[in-house]
């Protein structure tokens, strides 16, 4: 009778620990898939560097020809990494959307230009200067 008890407990501890188990990667899954939802904002400091290496990188190539249509993956290059500088601006609690004013503005006209469609030639001042500005305005305003 002993171990026919034994055996039914030993069974009994056994399946409890199988539905915890189950349970507790069901919850875990649950938690990756909300994570996984939800996209990462970077930090601006790590957007700023980011934006500021494709404005660079773009320098480093010597910018764009004078009057051709090459430059639309360049000002691509630069747009990108715009947006997730703004997306980190926006989570920003600390310095606020006053403080970003400016910044905002010149990501404004940046989005604007890029709403042109193609490297129009016309659409450049608004991409690359403004990106240029915008990486000046990041240094003289420097986010930890």
């Amino acid at each position: 009778m002993g171990r026919t008890r034994w055996g039914k407990n030993a069974a009994g501890a056994l399946l409890a620990a199988a539905v915890m188990a189950t349970s507790a990667c069901g919850g875990e899954a649950e938690a990756e898939k909300k994570s996984a939802a939800t996209p990462k904002v970077p930090t601006v400091a790590a957007a700023t560097k980011t934006f500021q290496d494709a404005v660079a990188d773009f320098d480093a190539s010597n910018g764009c020809p004078k009057a051709t249509g090459e430059c639309w993956d360049k000002m691509q290059a630069i747009a990108e990494p715009a947006t997730a500088l703004r997306k980190a601006m926006n989570a920003d609690h600390g310095a606020g959307p006053e403080f970003y004013s400016p910044a905002y503005r010149l990501l404004d006209k940046i989005e604007d230009g890029m709403a042109v469609g193609e490297d129009a030639f016309t659409n450049r001042p608004d991409v690359l200067g403004s990106a240029h500005d915008l990486s000046d305005w990041l240094d003289e305003h420097p986010v930890q």
